[in-house]
């Protein structure tokens, strides 16, 4: 046996899967999802709602039963009669039951999908899946890790099953068998009933606690499949983020565009901070246009250089502030309004801007 059947079965995928593949894979209706704990919330309703109204069954149902054998050869009675009458005593019987097991499946996939999923995409024909592959049938049912769990979960529920359907014949068998010596066949029926009910209990909580697991494996196996191979994720984000270098290429004529801007946008500036040497950033506010100051040029050592010596041919004022220098340089980009966080301490430059401004008014009169 070639043990790489065993191995994953999309080789080369070890990516985890991106956000946008996985909303495209729900809107397809592909999600993680367990079929048996479907099927064991259903059952656990349905039980339930057998058990509370078991006396009423019991009574409907011996009530249905002396009707017919008291009119089974009564001639006033047709067949048209017969069913009518077998549908209105039946229905009250199974309606009761058929809401639990609808409510619990939609109470239970609900609760798996995250929310309510609507597609049509997993009921439509695929023409590739006529023709079987028996191969790789087998290697998925046994010969891959999710195979051998379902072989294993199958095997344990009936294991599971039989041995708490022993252990609870076992314990009341006597006292049953008593009541039918005795001719109490009411009392054994009950005692019967009691038995299957305390069975049925036990085996849905023993299914409802293999069906967790099994969520848990199916996540486990969806995330497997999810994943992406790494030429995938180029794909997938040249598609959401643009190819790389074009947006290289993009990036690099902004910078040049602003570069070949910065003296005018340097001139026009209200204020250069500096640190002093290594960084600057110019600052201009338009009161009637923006909230406040909007970052118009920033640079490091020979562009900041140039920053101050074209804001001093210009009178613009230059301040030095290192802390704020530097931090609007790291946390800014050009075109960008002032963060909340620096507008007090850009209230201050403002201020003392004024001020320099005031200074200068009074030596040129």
């Amino acid at each position: 046996m070639d043990l790489q059947w065993f191995a994953a079965e999309d080789e080369g995928k070890t990516e985890e899967a991106s956000e946008q593949k996985l909303r495209k894979a729900r809107k397809e209706g592909r999600i993680a999802k367990s079929q048996e704990l479907n099927g064991t919330v259903v059952f656990l309703f349905v039980v339930a709602v057998l058990i509370l109204l078991a006396p009423w069954f019991y009574k409907k149902i011996c009530e249905m039963m002396i009707f017919y054998f008291n009119n089974v050869t009564a001639q006033k009675i047709d067949d048209a009669r017969f069913y009518y009458i077998f549908l209105r005593n039946l229905l009250p019987i199974v309606l009761p039951l058929s809401l639990a097991g609808i409510l619990a499946g939609v109470i239970i996939n609900l609760v798996q999908n995250r929310g309510f999923i609507f597609t049509t995409k997993t009921i439509e024909p695929k023409f590739s899946k006529i023709v079987p592959k028996f191969g790789e049938y087998f290697k998925k049912t046994l010969f891959s890790m999710m195979g051998l769990f379902n072989i294993a979960k199958s095997v344990l529920k009936v294991a599971i099953i039989v041995a708490v359907a022993v252990l609870l014949i076992r314990l009341d068998l006597a006292k049953t068998l008593g009541f039918l010596k005795a001719g109490g066949i009411d009392l054994a029926l009950r005692s019967v009933s009691g038995m299957v009910a305390q069975l049925l209990v036990v085996s849905a909580v023993i299914l409802i606690v293999i069906g967790v697991f099994d969520y848990v494996m199916q996540r486990r196996e969806f995330k497997e499949q999810m994943k992406m191979t790494k030429q995938e994720v180029k794909e997938e984000f040249k598609e959401s983020e643009g190819d790389p270098e074009v947006k290289g290429r993009l990036e690099s004529a902004q910078k040049e565009m602003l570069s070949q801007n910065m003296p005018k946008a340097v001139r026009e500036s209200d204020v250069v901070i500096t640190n002093p040497t290594h960084y600057a950033v110019s600052l201009q506010w338009k009161q009637e246009q923006q909230d406040a100051p909007m970052i118009t040029a920033k640079g490091t050592d020979n562009t900041a250089q140039t920053m101050k010596k074209i804001a001093a041919e210009n009178d613009v004022p230059i301040i030095e502030n290192r802390p704020l220098a530097r931090g609007l340089y790291a946390d800014t980009e050009v075109g960008d309004i002032i963060p909340t966080s620096y507008l007090r301490a850009i209230a201050a430059v403002y201020a003392q801007v004024g001020f320099m401004n005031k200074e200068r008014n009074k030596k040129s009169t």
